[in-house]
């Protein structure tokens, strides 16, 4: 019996101590929950265990899918977030490079590579490199502000936030773009019967960026400009040129995700199309277990993370909570996440 009771204490205080010192494990285990929370509210009444697995396979494909092009940003966010910064501005140059995408593709009168006489596949080509050089540019521009104009990240992507969406919705105004069928396919292609092309790229990226996070000199000097940069400075990082990169990767990463958002869609509202992002991706990165203050983050704790507010966003609606109380939900789990950031350095 004592030696019952001596494992139960080792369990609890071991399991205490990798909740408190692991990210990882304590966003796993969240996860975990919540996936089971999804499962009991899913039920189990059907007709055999094969319709069961149906339903709940098409569920999670359906909240994995309606959530890869957050998710893509959100990646990008925590390596933003890693140096010590912020990027305020992705909800407007998600607008920004998925309007440019569908000026690009307009099969009306006014699409630019329809009026030069180029469709198909070479315009769909065409259009994703030019959206993808736009949206780095954009990010470049943030990055350059930030460390050339020395200003904060929040000041400039919060400058930038404004300005992308303003331009934006003046130029777009009265325009009603009509996106080819074929692009949509882009995101909608199927693989046996489910449309999962949203998920496989996400899932591509989450696996390039937790390689260059652990594995290459980018990643580590990621984490030393975060932890301290004045050390970095010293030890020979490029301070200024690392966070360049780093935001206009940020950039680069968005246009993958409006390309993906106009393609799954066939359009975009430009007024309210990515609003909240920004707080949907920086939530998922804390909750993965990135430090506000920089120096750490989990490209895996994200993808955990972003799965958890997905998930969370889907029982809030299965509940029927109404729609303004659930971002009230996204700001409790944020700050929980890190006021247990703060209790792991003072323990």
């Amino acid at each position: 019996m004592v030696q019952q009771l001596d494992k139960g204490r080792n369990l609890l205080t071991w399991f205490k101590y990798k909740w408190m010192n692991a990210p990882l494990f304590s966003t796993a285990i969240a996860l975990i929950i919540m996936i089971l929370l999804q499962t009991l509210v899913l039920g189990f009444d059907y007709d055999s265990f094969g319709s069961w697995f149906q339903a709940w396979t098409n569920n999670w494909i359906n909240i994995l899918r309606n959530n890869a092009s957050i998710g893509i940003i959100a990646l990008g966010m925590t390596l933003v977030i890693m140096t010590g910064g912020i990027d305020l501005a992705v909800g407007s140059t998600l607008v920004a490079t998925g309007a440019l995408s569908m000026i690009l593709l307009d099969t009306g009168t006014k699409g630019i590579l329809g009026m030069v006489g180029v469709t198909g596949v070479p315009a769909f080509l065409i259009t994703i490199v030019v959206v993808l050089i736009f949206g780095y540019l954009l990010g470049a521009l943030i990055g350059v502000t930030v460390t050339k104009g020395n200003v904060p990240p929040f000041i400039v992507t919060l400058g930038a936030m404004m300005i992308f969406r303003s331009v934006t919705q003046h130029f777009m105004q009265g325009y009603n773009t009509k996106v080819p069928v074929e692009f949509l396919q882009i995101a909608s292609f199927k693989i046996g019967s489910y449309m999962i092309m949203p998920i496989i790229y996400w899932a591509i990226i989450a696996y390039i960026l937790y390689f260059v996070s652990k594995r290459t000199t980018f990643g580590r000097q990621v984490i030393a400009v975060g932890s301290n940069e004045r050390a970095a400075k010293l030890s020979g990082v490029n301070v200024d040129k690392v966070k360049l990169r780093v935001y206009a990767l940020m950039g680069l990463l968005v246009s993958i995700a409006a390309i993906i958002q106009v393609s799954r869609v066939g359009s975009m509202d430009f007024s309210n199309a990515g609003r909240g992002v920004e707080m949907d991706a920086i939530a998922a990165a804390v909750v993965g277990g990135t430090s506000m203050m920089g120096g750490r983050g989990f490209i895996l704790g994200t993808v955990y993370g972003m799965l958890i507010i997905a998930v969370m966003n889907n029982l809030l609606n299965l509940f029927g909570v109404p729609p303004f109380l659930r971002e009230a939900f996204k700001g409790f789990i944020v700050i929980g996440a890190v006021l247990l950031q703060r209790k792991e350095k003072t323990s």
